[in-house]
C-alpha cells in the first residue's frame, strides 16, 4: 500500500510539475483572447505586475507572449509555438531539463536571436547545437510570411511529447517586433505561487484584482484533460487500497481462528476458573494485534526501503515515450505513511471484535473434555 501510495502521487506530482513548468500557475491574458497562440497586447505597466510578487503564495509574476510560426529546413518543415520571455522569467524548470547548451541570457536593451528546442523537434528536422534555422510566421494583415534567423542556444528534453513538439523559446523582443508591439506590449503574464494546494484561493484572488479587460485561468482550468487523468489515477490506488485490506482480513481473521483453535482447552479452563469471556477475548485480541503490528514493522521496513532505493537510484525504468518519465516516480509523504498505517491498524483491530465472540460460545465442559 505504501509503494502504491508513493508511486501514483511521485507520478502526478512529476506530471503536474512538467505542465506547469511550460504553463505556470496562472496566466492573465486579454479578455478577448481565446486558445490561439496570437492573442491581444496587454501593457506591461499594470499595477498588479508589481504588487502581486508582495502577496502571500505567490511566488514570481513574469511576462511572455506566444506566436505560431514555421521551422524551415532544406528538406522538412515542422509547425511551432515561439514563446518569448524577458529578462524575468524564470528558468528553474528549463534549466533543469537543458540536456544540451544554455539557458537564454535575454536582455532588456538588446533583441537577442538566440532560442532553446526540443529534442523531439531537434531530432525531427535533424538539427543540433549551434545551428541557425530559419523561421516563418504570418500576422492577421500580413499577406506574405515573415521570416527570422534565429540560432539554437540550447536543447531542452521533458518528456511531455505534447509540448516538446510545440514548444521553442526566444527572445519575446522577436514577437513584439514580428508583431508591430511597442516595448511596453506583452502578450500576458505568468504567475507562479508557492503551494499547488492555494490554486484555487490565489486564482479567485487574481481574478478579482486585475483589470475589468483582462482575464485569468489556472492551469486547472486551461488543461482540464490532464488533471482529470491525474485525478481518476486516485480511484486506481483506492482500489489497490481495498484488495489489500481485503486480503489482510480473510489472513488476519484466518490467523485469529486458528489461535482460537489451538487454545480451546485453555478458553474452557480459564472459565472453569471463573474467567470472563470479555478478558479471555481480551488476551486473544491483543496477541493478535501484537502479530499485526509486527507485520505493519516489517512492512513499512521493506517498502520503505524499496521506494528510498528507487527514489535515489532509480533501478525501475520506464518507456518515455508512454508514460512521460523515464523511471519510476517516488513521492514521500509522511503523513500518507502516519495516516496509512493507523488505519491499517483501526481495520484490523475492528474486524477481530466479530470473530472474537466465538469464545462466548465455547462450553468449558467440552472444551476441557475436547483437549
Amino acid at each position: 500500500m505504501i509503494v502504491s501510495i508513493s508511486i501514483v502521487t511521485g507520478f502526478q506530482e512529476e506530471i503536474r510539475e512538467k505542465v506547469i513548468g511550460f504553463g505556470s500557475h496562472i496566466q492573465i491574458s486579454h479578455f478577448d483572447s481565446n486558445s490561439s497562440p496570437e492573442t491581444e497586447p496587454i501593457n506591461k505597466n499594470q499595477a498588479f505586475y508589481t504588487t502581486f510578487q508582495s502577496v502571500e503564495g505567490i511566488k514570481h509574476i513574469q511576462v511572455i507572449a506566444t506566436k505560431a510560426g514555421i521551422i524551415k529546413t532544406d528538406n522538412q518543415m515542422e509547425g511551432i509555438i515561439l514563446k518569448g520571455v524577458s529578462s524575468d522569467y524564470d528558468w528553474s524548470f528549463i534549466e533543469d531539463k537543458i540536456i544540451e547548451g544554455n539557458i537564454l541570457q535575454i536582455k532588456d536593451s538588446l533583441r537577442s536571436k538566440d532560442i532553446i528546442i526540443s529534442k523531439l523537434i531537434a531530432q525531427r528536422l535533424k538539427l543540433k547545437l549551434g545551428d541557425s534555422i530559419r523561421m516563418y510566421f504570418i500576422g492577421k494583415e500580413q499577406a506574405q510570411p515573415k521570416g527570422r534567423k534565429l540560432h539554437i542556444a540550447g536543447i531542452y528534453e521533458t518528456g511531455l511529447a505534447e509540448y516538446d513538439k510545440l514548444f521553442v523559446l526566444g527572445d519575446i523582443a522577436q514577437i513584439q517586433s514580428l508583431n508591430k508591439w511597442s516595448p511596453n506590449q506583452v502578450g500576458g503574464f505568468e504567475v507562479l505561487i508557492n503551494n499547488f494546494n492555494d490554486i484555487e484561493e490565489i486564482s479567485e484572488y487574481v481574478y478579482k484584482n486585475i483589470p475589468y479587460d483582462l482575464d485569468s485561468k489556472n492551469i486547472k482550468q486551461r488543461d482540464p484533460q490532464i488533471f482529470d487523468w491525474l485525478q481518476l489515477m486516485d480511484m486506481n490506488v483506492l482500489i489497490i487500497l481495498i484488495l489489500m485490506i481485503v486480503v489482510a482480513t480473510i489472513n488476519i481473521i484466518s490467523t485469529f481462528l486458528i489461535l482460537i483453535l489451538e487454545r480451546t482447552s485453555m478458553i474452557g479452563l480459564l472459565k472453569a476458573l471463573g474467567t470472563r469471556n470479555y478478558s479471555i477475548r481480551k488476551v486473544f485480541l491483543y496477541t493478535s494485534m501484537y502479530l499485526v503490528l509486527k507485520g505493519l514493522i516489517w512492512g513499512n521496513i521493506i517498502a520503505i526501503s524499496f521506494c528510498l532505493i528507487q527514489k535515489y537510484f532509480g533501478f525501475i525504468k520506464l518507456p518515455q515515450e508512454s508514460y512521460y518519465l523515464t523511471e519510476v516516480p517516488i513521492h514521500f509523504s509522511l503523513l500518507n505513511i502516519v495516516l496509512l498505517n493507523l488505519g491499517t491498524l483501526l481495520i484490523c483491530f475492528l474486524i477481530l471484535i466479530i470473530p472474537s465472540y466465538i469464545i462466548s460460545k465455547i462450553i468449558p465442559v467440552k472444551a476441557i473434555r475436547f483437549s
